[in-house]
C-alpha cells in the first residue's frame, strides 16, 4: 500500500478543509480559503508551489461548485461589491412636562403654563449599504417621520382629529404615518488615510448630542485625513454642510447657506486598557444667513433674521428663535476610556468624557437680539445681556466590555447590542442663551433650547443579541431668569421660558 508523504497528507487534509468551507459558504468561500491558503504559506506549513498548487485546486472548485447552483433570481448590478441589509424598529413610552409659572401674554386667562404631553410612539429605519467596485461605498437609508431632529411617530396621533372634534376620523388613521429618506450618499476612500463622503450622510465628526442632535444626518461633502504614529491616531476633519437652500424670490440671485466644520483631533493608548481622545472643531456659517434678507420682521420666524432671545416674560413664539446669525463657535469634544475589572461583574468598560464650547459672537448675538425685540421682549432690561456665550457638558459611562461606546453609540443610542450586555451612563449640560446654533442641539435633553442646565441618565440592556431595553430620565431648568428658553422644538411648542424640564422615555429596540 502506497504511503502518503506527511507534507502530502497535510495539503490533501487542508484542501478538504478549504473544500469544507466552500460548501458552507459558497458565496464568500472564495476570499476566505485564499485567505487561509495565504496564511498557511506565511507560517511556513506550505510550500510557495504547494500553496499555488492548492488555489489551483480550489479554484476548480469553486468553478464546478457555482456551476450547480441555482441561478439568483435577483441580480444585482456588477458594480456592487457587497449589500447589507441594517437599522432598527423601536416602541417607546414618553413623558414630557414643564412648567412656565410667570404670565403668559395671550394665554388663556392670563396666569401661565404647565403643559404635559404623555405618549407612545414608533420609530422604523431601515436601509441598505455595503461597498462598490474601485473604493467606493454607499449608504441609503429610509425613515419614518419628517422631523429631521426625530424620527418617531405617535400612535394615533390621527391627523383629522382635534380637541375641538374628537370625533373626527377613524381609529388606526395612517394620515400622520409616511417613510422619508434620512440618508442616501456616497464614499470613496482610495487610500488608507484619506476618504470622503457626498450626500445626505450620518453624522461624520467626532461630536456629541450637546452640539448636534443623534438623528440629524447631515447633508453636504466630508473630507477625513487620518495617519498612525505609535500609539497615537491623528485625524483631520473638513464638512461643508449644506444648512439650507432658501432661494427666495426677493433676493436673487440666491445662494446657499453653508454650515463649515474644521476638526483636528486624535487619540493615544496607554497600554491596552486606557486611551484618550479630543478634537477640537471651529464651526463657521456662509452664505445668506449671516445677514437678514429685505423685507424680513421680528415676527418673521426665519433664521435670516437676527436671533431674538425671548424674555421671561414668554411671547409665545412670536419672535424668531431659530436665527443663525453672530455663530462662530468652539467645540472640544473629549474622553478618557478605561477598563475596570471586578471578580463579580467582570470586565467592565468605563468612560469619562465631556465637551466645551464657546460662541465667539455671543454678544454680538445678545445685542442683536435685544435691538431687534426691545423691551417686549426683554421686559425690565435697559440692556442686552452679554456673557451668555458658553456650554459645556461632562459624564460618565460604564457598560459591559466589548460593544463600541461613544458620544452617540452605545446600548443607550441602540447602535450596538450582545445578549445580557449593559450599559449606564450620566452626565450633566449647561446652554447658555447665545452660546450655539439651537437648530442642531438635542430634541429631546433638553428640549432643543439653550438657556438651559440639567443631568440625564440612562440605563439599557440588551435582551438578546438584537433586542435593547432602555430607560432615560432628564430634569432641566434655565440658567438666566431674565431670559426666555431659546429654541424651536415640535414636541413642545409656544411655550418660552420653559421651566422645570422632565422628560421620561422607556424604549424596546430591535435593532437588524
Amino acid at each position: 500500500m502506497k504511503k502518503i508523504r506527511p507534507r502530502k497528507a497535510t495539503r490533501a487534509t487542508l484542501f478538504a478543509g478549504v473544500t469544507a468551507l466552500m460548501s458552507l459558504a459558497p458565496v464568500t468561500y472564495a476570499q476566505s480559503s485564499d485567505a487561509l491558503i495565504n496564511k498557511l504559506e506565511q507560517k511556513g506549513i506550505l510550500s510557495a508551489d504547494e500553496a499555488k498548487e492548492l488555489r489551483a485546486e480550489a479554484a476548480e472548485s469553486d468553478t464546478n461548485l457555482i456551476n450547480q447552483l441555482p441561478a439568483a433570481k435577483w441580480k444585482l448590478s456588477d458594480s456592487i461589491k457587497s449589500l447589507g441589509l441594517f437599522g432598527d424598529v423601536r416602541l417607546r413610552y414618553e413623558y414630557r412636562g414643564v412648567d412656565n409659572p410667570t404670565p403668559v401674554t395671550g394665554a388663556s386667562g392670563g396666569t401661565g403654563k404647565t403643559y404635559e404631553r404623555e405618549r407612545f410612539r414608533y420609530a422604523l429605519r431601515f436601509g441598505l449599504r455595503g461597498d462598490l467596485f474601485d473604493d467606493f461605498n454607499y449608504g441609503i437609508r429610509l425613515e419614518t417621520s419628517a422631523n429631521p431632529r426625530s424620527p418617531w411617530v405617535t400612535f394615533a396621533d390621527d391627523t383629522g382629529k382635534s380637541s375641538s372634534s374628537p370625533l373626527s376620523g377613524t381609529p388606526t388613521d395612517k394620515s400622520s404615518d409616511g417613510i422619508y429618506v434620512g440618508q442616501i450618499y456616497l464614499g470613496w476612500h482610495p487610500t488608507d488615510w484619506f476618504e470622503m463622503t457626498a450626500g445626505k450622510m450620518p453624522m461624520p465628526l467626532y461630536t456629541t448630542p450637546m452640539i448636534w442632535d443623534t438623528d440629524i444626518n447631515p447633508e453636504g461633502a466630508f473630507e477625513k485625513f487620518k495617519y498612525t504614529v505609535g500609539n497615537f491616531d491623528l485625524f483631520a476633519d473638513f464638512g461643508q454642510f449644506d444648512y439650507m437652500d432658501p432661494n427666495p424670490a426677493s433676493a436673487l440671485p440666491s445662494s446657499d447657506t453653508f454650515l463649515l466644520a474644521w476638526q483636528a483631533g486624535g487619540s493615544v493608548k496607554f497600554g491596552k486598557d486606557m486611551s484618550f481622545k479630543i478634537a477640537p472643531v471651529l464651526y463657521t456659517y456662509t452664505g445668506q444667513g449671516n445677514t437678514p434678507l429685505p423685507g424680513t420682521t421680528p415676527n418673521v420666524d426665519s433664521p435670516y433674521y437676527p436671533f431674538v432671545g425671548q424674555g421671561a416674560d414668554g411671547l409665545n413664539g412670536a419672535y424668531n428663535q431659530a436665527g443663525i446669525n453672530d455663530l462662530l463657535v468652539l467645540e472640544i469634544p473629549m474622553e478618557f476610556d478605561f477598563k475596570i475589572y471586578n471578580t463579580v461583574l467582570g470586565t467592565l468598560q468605563a468612560r469619562l468624557f465631556g465637551d466645551i464650547a464657546y460662541n465667539f459672537y455671543g454678544d454680538d448675538r445678545s445685542r442683536a437680539a435685544f435691538q431687534a425685540g426691545g423691551p417686549i421682549a426683554f421686559p425690565g432690561l435697559s440692556s442686552a445681556v452679554t456673557g451668555q456665550n458658553g456650554a459645556y457638558q461632562v459624564g460618565l459611562g460604564i457598560g459591559s466590555a466589548g460593544p463600541v461606546y461613544g458620544p452617540a453609540q452605545g446600548l443607550v443610542y441602540g447602535t450596538t447590542s450582545r445578549k445580557n450586555t449593559w450599559e449606564g451612563r450620566f452626565y450633566w449640560q449647561h446652554i447658555e442663551q447665545y452660546a450655539l446654533d439651537v437648530n442642531l442641539i438635542d430634541s429631546d435633553f433638553f428640549e432643543g433650547r439653550a438657556n438651559l442646565q440639567g443631568f440625564y441618565t440612562a440605563f439599557a440592556y440588551s435582551l438578546t443579541d438584537a433586542v435593547i431595553g432602555t430607560i432615560r430620565y432628564g430634569y432641566a431648568t434655565p440658567i438666566n431668569g431674565n431670559l426666555g428658553t431659546g429654541g424651536n422644538n415640535l414636541d413642545i411648542p409656544g411655550i418660552n421660558p420653559i421651566k422645570n424640564y422632565n422628560l421620561v422615555q422607556l424604549d424596546v429596540t430591535w435593532r437588524f
